[in-house]
């Protein structure tokens, strides 16, 4: 059983940052995309940054790019991903979920069918103006 655990949200006035961590246990396959995403009160959910934990190769939405990193620490079944926050805005409060599936490649992620997805409880990140 593939359990994700989330931490490290919090609030924070902008131009500050924040690291975001997702803790995988229960992992039984070599290659899978792990990545976040995000819901703000009243829209819908979506996709921040995924990283194909066997390459390395990451993605990122466009409003995103150049201010949040997304890091693996290993590529052990059971490990750690971050997405280190910088440069936050108003813009970027809601609630953060680390997700998981295995998939050939990540291109997809963030932007396809997520109901055979694995997903954590959230954590909340609150960025005030």
């Amino acid at each position: 059983q593939v359990q994700l655990t989330e931490s490290g949200g919090g609030s924070v006035q902008a131009g500050g940052s924040l690291r975001l961590s997702c803790a995988a246990s229960g992992y039984a396959y070599p290659s899978y995309c792990m990545g976040w995403f995000r819901q703000a009160p009243g829209k819908e959910r979506e996709g921040v940054a995924v990283i194909y934990r066997s390459s390395g190769q990451t993605y990122y939405a466009d409003f995103v790019k150049g201010r949040f990193t997304i890091v693996q620490d290993n590529v052990k079944a059971e490990s750690t991903l971050y997405l280190q926050m910088n440069s936050l805005e108003p813009e970027d409060t809601g609630m953060y979920y680390c997700a998981t599936r295995s998939l050939s490649n990540c291109a997809r992620f963030l932007t396809g069918d997520t109901e055979r997805y694995i997903w954590g409880q959230g954590t909340q990140v609150t960025v005030s103006s």
